[in-house]
C-alpha cells in the first residue's frame, strides 16, 4: 500500500530497507520508539549499528526527545515531496543539538527520491541549509534503497573518524559508543600511537 509510503516521511522505512534490504510495504507511523540493529564492516572494522526508530508525530515529541542523550549519531529525515516537513528541520536539528551529545554526528536525508516529479524541494535549497548548519546530506530512497546504506554508513564512519582523531571518546558517559572486546583493541591502537610518537626516543 503505498499510501502509508506518504504519510511520513519513511524513517521507518528507510530503517527496514537498511536491515532487511527491502521495503517495508505495510509501514504505518511509528507510536513512540522502535528498534533495529546491524552488523557492518566499515573501513576493516566491524560495528553494530543500534538504532532508534523516533516517531515524528508532535504528539511523540517528549517521549522521543529522551532517545537523543547518549545517541553519537541521528539521520534527519524529510520529505523531499512535503514542503512541511522540510520547514520542520530546524526545530528537529535544534532537539538533536540541544538534547544529545553535542559531538554527535547529524546526516540530513532528504527520502522518497523515486518520487522526483512530486518534488517541493530542490537538492540546492536542501544542499544549502545542511551547509549552513554543517550536516552531511543526502537524497535516498527507501522504495529502491538508493542511497540508504550509504547513509548510515556514512554516519557509522563520521563516528569512527571521531573516536580516531580524538574529538569522541567511548569512554565518556553518555557518548553512545560501547566498544566490544575485539574492537576494543582495534580502535585503540591509532590512538595509542598518535600518543606515543611524539615523546622522545631517546636515541
Amino acid at each position: 500500500n503505498r499510501d502509508n509510503y506518504y504519510a511520513g516521511t519513511g524513517k521507518s522505512c528507510l530503517l527496514h530497507q537498511f536491515i532487511e534490504n527491502k521495503f517495508k510495504q505495510d509501514s504505518n507511523h511509528t507510536i513512540g520508539v522502535e528498534f533495529g540493529s546491524r552488523v557492518v564492516n566499515v573501513g576493516g572494522k566491524t560495528v553494530k549499528l543500534q538504532i532508534w526508530d523516533t516517531a515524528g508525530q508532535e504528539r511523540f515529541r517528549s517521549v522521543t526527545r529522551s532517545y537523543y542523550r547518549g545517541a553519537a549519531g541521528a539521520l534527519l529525515v524529510y520529505d523531499i515531496t512535503s514542503r512541511e516537513t522540510y520547514n520542520s528541520l530546524a526545530a528537529w536539528l535544534t532537539d538533536a543539538r540541544t538534547l544529545a551529545s553535542p559531538n554527535i554526528v547529524v546526516i540530513l536525508c532528504g527520502n522518497k527520491k523515486d518520487l522526483d516529479p512530486e518534488r517541493e524541494v530542490t537538492f540546492l535549497e536542501a544542499s544549502r541549509f545542511a551547509q549552513e548548519n554543517e550536516l552531511m546530506f543526502l537524497e535516498t530512497s527507501a522504495l529502491t534503497g538508493e542511497n540508504v546504506e550509504e547513509a548510515f554508513l556514512k554516519c557509522a564512519r563520521t563516528i569512527l573518524n571521531k573516536i580516531d582523531s580524538g574529538e569522541l571518546d567511548p569512554e565518556r558517559m553518555g557518548s553512545g559508543i560501547q566498544y566490544g572486546d575485539a574492537s576494543l583493541r582495534q580502535l585503540r591502537q591509532p590512538r595509542s600511537a598518535q600518543a606515543v610518537a611524539p615523546q622522545p626516543c631517546g636515541c
